[in-house]
């Protein structure tokens, strides 16, 4: 079967992706631009936050200082000062004109303040008389303690909901409603929502007529209007129930296409042929597990079988690994790489950082032992040879590499997005494991099958735990294996809660106990949120992202403690007697590398970093760790930065420190973390708080997500109805040779390619 064609195949999609400005003029399809707004299609997907009537009013009591607003309020009061003609004692008034009035939501008032020339205050105060309803749009500030909008735009609402004039600046006072609903848009300062509903019109204009893309049966089983209907119930409705059939529609559309891709990929991947890459008996696997310390647990056993059976298969296994931090992921997929090698066939590891890729490198060759010396004198029976490829290696380094994976020396292949460049080619690639699934897009996989003579086989592995809802919208291409197990030997790992503010003793008293697990012969990890103080919030330059979040007052809380900072002053300070080490995304290759090796070594006794260290590193020494600014970080890097210690016989403590008020949402985050290590419990925790948030986007971060409408949490049910329609399209067109089901796809595919275009 072939890809679904790139680019727009019918007149429908064609239209959507016309630019925006060719519709609304330049000048305002510029100002677009910061809504990320391009497109007809971008703008038709852009929706009101809510609709009010011309009888409703806005909850004035809700603004803040700081806020950008429109509210929909009546006037109660108007009166303009320093107007010519009026007397300052001297005569005419020297001072600015200016004009004051007072909206009400009937509970609570709100200031308005306007200067300019006498006959604009004229104009505005003729428009603002008592009783008069508009929606007024400006920036929150306080003023003699009072809130007030100073010069606001505003429009003013009749009772039917038509809007009849205002001030709105450098634009006409033309009428943009005809209809009883007034849907109140995400705006910016110099895009205001009235603005945005003329451009929706104006659009929906340019879209009339345009002919559904889905086939009708698949409407008419999913119960949704057409499309024209829908765009048309949104942004002009006449009832609230008209908006929410047109959402429904839209909702089910982003179902729909992303399950429609999904069961693409798994009809192609069905469809392609593999080379089967069955285990062999007395090859290296056997090799390998005869040398192992230590007994499998149940599920690597089980998902073990389930991978090597798929290996042996004549198509490409497709198979996702999640598990709990420290569940024996890396072992599982190391095996399935020498079952691959004994059948004549090589394996690449495709790790989202540098840290990660040496420590795959360093562990795997640590596991291997002689096994890892092919091509050596002395080397083990049936032994390969594991090289690392990173980009910052030297031209001589990056070239050796290159030449054992071409030749096919190499067995194993680890390496960062170094792997997925041009000049890099395997001799005989079989098996490519792709680990932190979500810093990966699809694009990437492509990328590295592409370098296969037959396509490979993919495991891909994920540290965090995905609920079956993130599951089936994000990895629906991919079975999925669960190890839920820990190995044997894990020690517990206790989580306290450090209000550093109320109590900041309590952080000495951290310092201190870091000082009792060293002199016990333990080591210790301190995480910061940041590497420089210079860093501004919320704008990291480290191979990681870190959630910000603004719980404190109108400008967020204090900048969070960088570990330049926090290194500094231990060293200087209450760990001054011990071996204090820094590590973080920006040092140099070899600096990072180094910093890794002496702390696994055991000659650094405390590690500050950055959640560089968040997956892979393994230090089984390592019994505490502090977090600083813990509010600053997801429950997800929480739970895995906290995997990083205990993962020895020695008991650990993780600290988390923080200034979150009690009853904050980061103060839930953090207390969830610290009751339980059900990093299963965990991920449902996550997704309720942030909903989909980052889950379904490039990294933990918290970044918003990148769906527009649907909610895996309150939309299961239009998921699972999404996911049976697309596997019939697809068992009746698995070449989508329908020209609506084609764009459906390759919007996805072009908004995945986008994505990792944008994180590369």
């Amino acid at each position: 079967m072939s890809a679904p064609p790139r680019g727009w195949q019918s007149d429908t999609y064609r239209r959507l992706g016309t630019r925006l400005d060719s519709v609304v003029g330049a000048k305002t399809g510029k100002q677009f631009a910061a809504l990320k707004i391009n497109t007809v299609g971008d703008l038709m997907y852009h929706l009101p936050r809510r609709y009010m009537s011309g009888g409703e009013l806005s909850d004035l009591s809700l603004l803040e200082p700081g806020e950008e607003v429109a509210v929909l309020a009546e006037v109660v009061h108007c009166r303009a000062y320093n107007m010519p003609g009026e007397s300052d004692g001297g005569g005419w008034s020297a001072r600015k004109p200016r004009l004051e009035a007072q909206v009400t939501d009937h509970k609570g008032t709100l200031s308005l303040a306007f200067f300019g020339a006498p006959h604009m205050i004229r104009y505005w105060q003729n428009q603002l008389t008592p009783g008069a309803r508009g929606i007024f749009a400006g920036k929150v500030k306080e003023f003699n303690r009072q809130l007030q909008l100073a010069h606001p735009d505003f429009v003013l609402v009749g009772a039917d909901g038509e809007m009849v004039g205002g001030a709105r600046r450098n634009e006409d006072m033309a009428a943009v409603s005809q209809h009883a609903l007034i849907g109140l848009y995400p705006a910016t300062a110099k895009l205001r929502t009235w603005t945005i509903a003329e451009s929706a019109a104006l659009a929906l204009d340019f879209l009339s007529g345009i002919e559904d893309p889905l086939p009708e049966s698949v409407r008419s089983a999913a119960g949704v209007v057409d499309l024209e209907t829908a765009f048309r119930s949104i942004h002009r409705p006449q009832l609230r129930s008209d908006a929410e059939l047109g959402k429904k529609r839209l909702r089910f559309d982003e179902a729909f296409g992303m399950q429609l891709t999904m069961a693409h990929r798994r009809a192609d991947a069905a469809a392609r042929g593999a080379v089967p890459r069955p285990p062999r008996r007395g090859g290296l696997l056997d090799a390998f597990d005869a040398r192992l310390p230590f007994t499998l647990t149940e599920g690597q056993v089980e998902v073990s079988e389930e991978i090597m059976t798929e290996l042996a298969q004549p198509h490409p296994m497709q198979r996702l690994l999640q598990g709990e931090v420290g569940s024996g992921k890396t072992l599982v997929a190391v095996r399935a790489m020498l079952a691959v090698i004994d059948a004549k066939g090589q394996a690449a590891l495709l790790a989202p950082t540098e840290v990660l890729a040496g420590q795959h490198f360093s562990t795997i060759s640590r596991l291997l032992g002689d096994l890892a010396d092919g091509g050596m004198l002395g080397a083990a029976e049936h032994a390969t040879r594991v090289v690392l490829l990173t980009g910052s290696m030297n031209t001589s380094q990056r070239r050796e590499a290159m030449l054992r994976a071409a030749s096919g020396e190499a067995g194993i292949v680890i390496g960062t997005h170094a792997l997925l460049s041009a000049d890099v080619q395997f001799a005989e690639l079989g098996l490519v494991v792709v680990d932190e699934q979500h810093r990966f897009g699809v694009e990437q996989r492509a990328a590295l099958n592409a370098k296969a003579s037959s396509r490979p086989h993919v495991l891909v592995m994920t540290a965090t735990p995905i609920p079956r809802s993130v599951a089936m919208t994000t990895f629906g291409d991919l079975e999925v294996s669960t190890l839920r197990q820990l190995p044997a030997g894990r020690a517990d790992v206790s989580t306290v809660v450090v209000d550093s503010r109320r109590n900041p003793g309590w952080v000495d008293r951290a310092w201190q106990r870091i000082r009792e697990e060293v002199a016990a012969g333990r080591q210790a990890y301190v995480v910061c949120a940041r590497i420089s103080s210079d860093d501004k919030p919320g704008n990291q330059a480290d191979d990681e992202e870190i959630l910000v979040e603004a719980d404190e007052g109108p400008d967020g809380p204090p900048p969070a403690a960088a570990a330049e900072d926090v290194f500094a002053e231990l060293s200087n300070g209450p760990l001054k007697d011990l071996q204090v080490d820094l590590l973080h995304g920006r040092l140099p290759s070899e600096d990072k590398e180094a910093a890794m090796s002496r702390f696994a070594s055991g000659k650094t006794d405390v590690l500050v970093a950055t959640t560089v260290i968040e997956v892979g590193v393994d230090v089984p020494n390592a019994s505490v760790m502090v977090i600083c600014d813990a509010d600053r970080f997801g429950i997800s890097q929480l739970h895995q930065l906290r995997g990083r210690i205990g993962r020895g016989g020695h008991a650990g403590v993780c600290l988390l420190l923080t200034t979150a008020p009690d009853g904050s949402l980061a103060r839930e985050r953090l207390d969830a973390v610290a009751a339980t290590r059900d990093g299963f419990s965990l991920a449902e925790v996550d997704l309720e708080q942030r909903r989909e948030g980052d889950v379904l986007g490039a990294s933990q971060s918290g970044r918003r997500s990148s769906l527009r409408l649907l909610r895996v949490l309150s939309d299961a049910d239009v998921i699972l109805q999404a996911r049976a329609l697309a596997d019939q399209c697809v068992a009746e067109d698995p070449d989508l040779t329908t020209p609506g089901l084609a764009d459906a796809v390759a919007q996805i595919e072009l908004q995945a390619a986008g994505e990792w275009l944008e994180r590369t």
